[in-house]
């Protein structure tokens, strides 16, 4: 059973990543691409929430990347569905979107260098320098990621304008 439910937080874990990206392209584009949003901010959730059905006799922390994920994804939400973008909330969900993607990533990074025996055998205490170059260099990227996003994400609104009583 427990190796059922890993497979099942690993797969919507990837699907998590694999949409996150392709979000922060839209947003890179100044597109909404509301549907692969929606399935990015989904999948994260449901992958931070089930994090927290695994056995555990202490606070981890895996659990602390999880309960700051999904404060950072509460505010994306907010941002994008309750304030709809508008003003200081486009960049602010343009920031913890990009945040609640590293935060994804830093994940995988951290099991990969746990499952992979090649990754595990340089890096076994994740203390070593090959985890953290990989982790510096990853946050690096993000955050030029995340500058960038926030400069260039404009999109239209997804309401429709009404103008002297017609649609435009």
């Amino acid at each position: 059973m427990l190796t059922a439910f890993t497979i099942f937080h690993v797969l919507i874990s990837l699907v998590g990543i694999g949409s996150g990206f392709v979000a922060i392209f839209g947003m890179l584009a100044a597109k909404r691409l509301d549907r692969w949003t929606l399935l990015f901010l989904s999948t994260t959730v449901a992958t931070s929430v089930t994090g927290f059905m695994f056995p555990f006799h202490k606070l981890l922390p895996s659990h602390v990347v999880g309960l700051v994920s999904l404060v950072v994804l509460a505010l994306t939400i907010v941002a994008r569905y309750r304030r709809h973008l508008i003003g200081a909330w486009r960049w602010t969900y343009v920031i913890t979107a990009v945040l609640a993607q590293y935060l994804n990533v830093f994940v995988l990074i951290v099991q990969l260098f746990r499952r992979v025996p090649a990754l595990k055998a340089i890096a076994p205490t994740q203390t070593e320098p090959p985890f953290l170059i990989a982790q510096v260099v990853v946050m690096a990227l993000f955050v030029v990621l995340g500058v960038l996003a926030a400069k260039k994400f404009h999109p239209q609104p997804a309401t429709i304008l009404v103008q002297a009583g017609s649609f435009v």
